[in-house]
């Protein structure tokens, strides 16, 4: 028996010299290891056709070889697992430059959204942070929007139930803002609107809106554009040119439709303002007396303008993007641009 177990021992250690590598070395432990089909479990399925007096001597002497291989596996596994690593180390060049990795960024309409709350802070508003899931009255019935007025449709609004909604616009913040304080009021409000509107190159079911509101004593028409003047100029760093025509919102009177001369044209005519120089870029006017006396401000004494504008239609136009669903793709070759 002895010599037959230095047979398989010097079997195992042959084996064991030629595994040059960590899958070799799997490779012989399989061999000999292996639950199924390994050499040495073979030799003990042959321990039940052996005399009883023969068993005990050949069972110690076969687990002495598996004791003896695992040992001998683990010395060599750690051994070449040592090699391997000194020699990728002696690898590594010390003077290459290290790999490019990309750092996160903010959100283009983020960075815009946050240079247009800067302007308004600069110029001593205060920035209400009011809630996406808003109450009927306060986005609708406050803002002089009677019960069957279009915007109201359920086609156009998402609704939770008869009085909770997904805002459809900023303006709720003049509600907001003349009942938690007291003229002279100045506010802004910025964030997500939603609206049941198509997902294309101009339009989308969610997007991002600042919305202003000025009351107290004497505001005319002439405030309102001089704010949105100096406004204007800010946000595009450029001198441009606005104009107000006739608008109408439920909740200002008198309401206007505001333009700026194409940034891209400089007022001479092109593809984007259809050769006509001008962009129409918000809706503006006279806080309405109703809304005034909703919520709580006397309109015989104060008056006051408020205005609305999309900030995805600024990046648009500021950036020089022309379709509005890159800005939702989360694609880093498009936003790592900014």
């Amino acid at each position: 028996m002895n010599a037959w177990m230095e047979d398989l021992r010097r079997q195992f250690e042959q084996d064991l010299a030629q595994a040059a590598g960590l899958d070799q070395l799997k490779s012989v432990r399989d061999k000999w290891l292996a639950r199924e089909g390994g050499i040495i479990t073979g030799e003990m399925k042959r321990l039940r056709d052996l005399p009883k007096e023969e068993r005990p001597a050949f069972g110690q002497a076969m687990n002495q070889l598996r004791e003896f291989a695992e040992v001998r596996l683990e010395e060599v596994r750690t051994a070449v697992q040592k090699a391997e690593q000194q020699k990728s180390r002696k690898q590594i060049d010390v003077t290459r430059p290290g790999f490019p990795f990309a750092c996160g960024a903010q959100h283009p309409i983020k960075q815009l959204q946050a240079e247009i709350a800067e302007i308004f802070v600069s110029l001593g508003f205060k920035v209400f942070d009011l809630p996406e899931v808003e109450k009927d009255y306060y986005n609708f019935e406050a803002l002089n929007m009677p019960r069957n007025h279009p915007a109201r449709d359920a086609q156009d609004t998402f609704y939770f139930d008869d009085s909770l909604l997904l805002r459809t616009h900023c303006s709720t913040v003049q509600v907001h803002a003349m009942e938690s304080m007291k003229p002279p009021i100045r506010a802004v409000s910025l964030g997500k609107v939603y609206r049941r509107d198509p997902f294309d190159a101009t339009h989308s079911p969610m997007f991002n809106q600042v919305d202003v509101l000025v009351v107290d004593q004497g505001i005319t028409m002439g405030d309102l554009k001089g704010m949105l003047e100096v406004f204007l100029k800010k946000v595009f760093h450029t001198e441009l040119r606005m104009r107000l025509r006739p608008g109408f919102f439920p909740f200002v009177e008198p309401g206007a439709e505001v333009d700026i001369s194409c940034i891209f044209c400089r007022g001479t005519g092109c593809r984007i303002c259809k050769q006509s120089g001008w962009i129409e870029i918000l809706g503006a006017g006279m806080v309405h007396p109703k809304v005034l006396r909703m919520s709580g401000v006397d309109d015989s004494r104060y008056s006051g303008f408020a205005w609305g504008m999309g900030i995805d239609r600024v990046a648009i136009l500021k950036y020089g993007v022309n379709d509005i669903r890159l800005f939702f793709e989360n694609d880093l070759r498009f936003l790592s641009q900014f």
